[in-house]
Parts: structure tokens; sequence; C-alpha cells
């Protein structure tokens, strides 16, 4: 509206944004910033506007892109050495659409390390002194992952929007431990080319916004499906499954039960399950897949859209301790560990693909109907951020992390997160997730829009004077 009105050019706001950028370096939130063609755009929305020519519904927006997304003309490194030299020379299909509609291109954002990681915490294209992408609430802790930097700008206000992708929770996972609302679309609802691959059956790009009425924008523009049902939310029924409220930290309980508490109040529906059976199907088919398709299809990326390296070559240049394991000791060998000795990967894939995901998918479906429920409510993550450290990306929390947003990713479902407060004792964000029928992500979002004017929204995280 303000630039519209004109009471600010679009140049006065990619400059801010720019020295908000700057102030956050510590954050390391970007790999690229792109000062001068964020300001070239900016000039030429401005010159646009002042001639009186049509413009585009984000004319002016400053957005960022997470960083194994292609922007043409800057570097996509996926968080990996490399592929530090790699620069395509177009846009993927989702950066386009957004781009067509008039959004400036701010810079490309720092991740976990080929996007295989919850926490962030990558040693690589570090611009402050401490290594990973660091918490905007507390730098001392992680911001989560893998679209690290896209959530600690939401949460930092360091643009406006942001594109992430999200392979068994990496938008929503970030964007629960930095306070801010994404969507994971239902599986090839959005265009998938132009992006380093993990999983060819499960990645996703998505938007992530300061609110979810952005965030329902931001899907409108890329699908062009633009309506949002209204809704009810006396007749909103919303299922209360107890195996994803299991493992909760003291801030988490707290603020996912006064969520539940808002609700009721405001006339929503909790529907209990007490055993909805959903983790125990999704076991046997969550990493097998995605262990499986993240060496054909980064092997044929690298081939067909890549710099033509091996993904041997990639793989001796990772950085990070806990990436370069999972692919020397299961992607490059195509074996899975397991208490017997490693077994061949291909036919558990084959199984999970054949029966095992048919059956999760007809699970979900089944759970829908006979709870007559719109979606499943539960905590994002089961804690709130851990502290940033060397060993911060080992079993533990990454199973803490991913615990309840996995299996909805192996269905194909869409997922919205929404942030609900900042913990009374640790001072961080806690989000709240809702998985809903494949398909329905339009009215998924006028939902999450319903829902967020009972949470409301975070405050700003403050950043630090010095750092």
């Amino acid at each position: 509206a303000a630039l519209q009105s004109g009471t600010i050019s679009a140049r006065q706001l990619v400059e801010s944004f720019l020295a908000r950028a700057d102030s956050a370096a510590y954050l390391n939130a970007f790999v690229t910033l792109d000062r001068e063609g964020a300001l070239q755009a900016a000039d030429a929305v401005d010159a646009a506007r002042a001639a009186g020519e049509p413009l585009g519904p984000l004319a002016g927006i400053p957005l960022v892109v997470k960083d194994n997304i292609h922007v043409g003309g800057m570097p996509a490194t996926a968080g990996c050495p490399g592929l530090a030299d790699f620069i395509p020379a177009e846009d993927a299909p989702v950066v386009r659409q957004l781009r067509d509609a008039g959004a400036i291109l701010m810079g490309k954002t720092q991740m976990h390390e080929l996007a295989f990681g919850a926490t962030g915490y990558n040693p690589s294209f570090n611009t402050g002194e401490r290594v990973g992408v660091r918490n905007p609430y507390n730098p001392e802790h992680i911001s989560g992952g893998s679209s690290s930097g896209s959530a600690v700008a939401m949460g930092a206000h360091l643009a406006l929007a942001a594109l992430g992708t999200d392979t068994g929770g990496s938008m929503r996972i970030p964007c629960a431990l930095c306070g801010c609302p994404s969507i994971r679309p239902s599986s090839g609802r959005y265009p998938r080319g132009g992006m380093i691959p993990i999983s060819s059956s499960r990645d996703t790009a998505g938007p992530m916004g300061l609110c979810m009425e952005d965030v329902a924008l931001l899907d409108a523009l890329v699908t062009e499906q633009s309506e949002l049902p209204e809704i009810a939310l006396s007749q909103l029924r919303l299922g209360v499954s107890s195996e994803f409220w299991r493992n909760l930290d003291g801030d988490t309980q707290t603020l996912a039960d006064a969520a539940l508490e808002k609700l009721k109040a405001a006339g929503v529906t909790l529907v209990p399950i007490e055993d909805s059976q959903i983790q125990a199907l999704n076991q046997p088919i969550g990493f097998p897949v995605v262990f499986y398709e993240a060496y054909h299809a980064l092997v044929a990326y690298l081939r067909d859209e890549g710099p033509g390296i091996s993904i041997e070559q990639l793989v001796e240049r990772v950085g990070s301790p806990d990436v370069k394991a999972v692919y020397e000791q299961i992607v490059l060998p195509q074996q899975l560990p397991t208490d017997d000795g490693p077994v061949d990967l291909a036919p558990i894939y084959q199984a999970a693909m054949e029966s095992g995901k048919p059956a999760l998918q007809a699970h979900y479906k089944e759970l829908f109907a006979r709870y007559a429920i719109d979606a499943l409510i539960f905590p994002t993550t089961a804690i709130v951020a851990p502290k940033a450290y060397p060993e911060v990306s080992q079993p533990g929390n990454f199973d803490l992390l991913i615990q309840n947003t996995e299996p909805a990713a192996s269905a194909g479902l869409p997922g919205i997160q929404l942030p609900i407060g900042l913990g009374p004792d640790s001072g961080l964000p806690v989000g709240m997730e809702l998985d809903a029928p494949a398909g329905s992500d339009r009215r998924l979002l006028a939902i999450g829009i319903a829902l967020e004017a009972c949470f409301g929204r975070l405050p700003a995280a403050t950043l630090a004077e010095a750092q």
C-alpha cells in the first residue's frame, strides 16, 4: 500500500532491507546478497510507476530465495563448497512466476548443506564469526533447516517474503523455530524444475511470509489458484492425534496446550485421535525413499542442469561432517545400515513406493473421512531451537525436530506452519502445524489465515546492536 500510494519508493524499501541484512550478518542468513541487481530492479519499478505503466502485484517487493533454487545470474550453491562456482543462466519456474509478478530478488539464503539436515549448522559461507545459521530470537541457538536462511530472513524481517524447499520438514521446521508461517504444498502442485534435488518424489518449493495472508498470495501467484474459501471457526473440526504430541519440551507443551484452548474458545471442534498409526506406517518408507532417490536425482541433476561434475566429486567437497557421512555411508553405496549389517536400498525403495506409500496415503484419507476432520493439528517440532554446537545435527535432535513433519511429506499432503508464541522460559518461537487432505491447499491456507487471527503474529526478532 505504501508503494502504491508513493509514501515510499521501491529503492527506499530495498535499501532499508539491505541495511537490515547488513546489520544481521552475524546470523549467517545469506550466501549471496545481490545489492546492485536489487537496486536496479527497484529503480525500474519506480520508473514504471512514475510513467503510469501497469505493474504486477509484487512490484517493488523484495524477496529472498533458498540457495538450492535457481535464480539466473546468481550462484546456486545449496550451501556446498562443491557448487560455489555454479551460476545458473535461468530462473527456476517458481522463481520466474514471482519475478514476472514484479518481485525483486534480493539474494540467496543459506541452508543446511545440500538440504540434508534439520539444523542449519553449516560451516560454509558464513558471514558472521560463528558457525551455522543462527536463530534471530537468540543467536546462541540454531535456526533449524534445511531452509534456514529463508526462515531467518522472515523471523528477523530481512525481506518481505521468501522461497524455501521441503522434503521432510525443511520449510516447516525452520519456520517453527524462527517464528514465521509457511506452506508445504501438495506434492506436484508447484513446478519442480531448476532445483538442486534430494528426493524426486518428495521435494517441493514453497513460500514463507511475515503473515499467512502473504503466504496465500505467493501461493496464488505460483499456482494461479486465487480463490480462498470462507472459513467459519464454529464449523472447523481439527484432529488431535496423541502420537504427534509426544516428547514435547516444557515451552512447546505449554504454548501448544494454550493454542488448543484458544481454538476451543473460538468455537473450533477438537477431535481426539488416540492411535492414528501414521508414524508406524511412515517408518518403513520415509528415509529409504529419500536415501535411494538422493543418489539418482542428484546424479541426473548434475549431468542435465548442474555444473556437469560427478556426484563423487561433489561429495568430496561437502563441508558438513553430518552430510558427508550420510552421502559416504548410505547414499553413494546405496545401502541402509541395520543391526544385522548394511542392506541394499533398491528392494526397500521398491516396496516403499509400490505398497508402503499408497498404504499411508489411503490411511490418511480414511482418517480424515472417519473423523470428519478438516486437518490434523500438532506442534510442528517437539522442541524449541536447541543451542548451536558442532554435534547439534546428531540423531537425537534431528529426530525431535523431524518427528512430526516427516509423515505428511511421505504422503504428499499439504501442511502449514503457524507461529503460536514465544516460550515462557526460552523466549524462542513455538509453531503449530496443520496437515490436510491432498489437493486442499487453498482451503488449508484459508484455515491458516483464520487461525492466525486467533494466535496473533510474533514481533520481529530484535537484531543485536553489535555482534
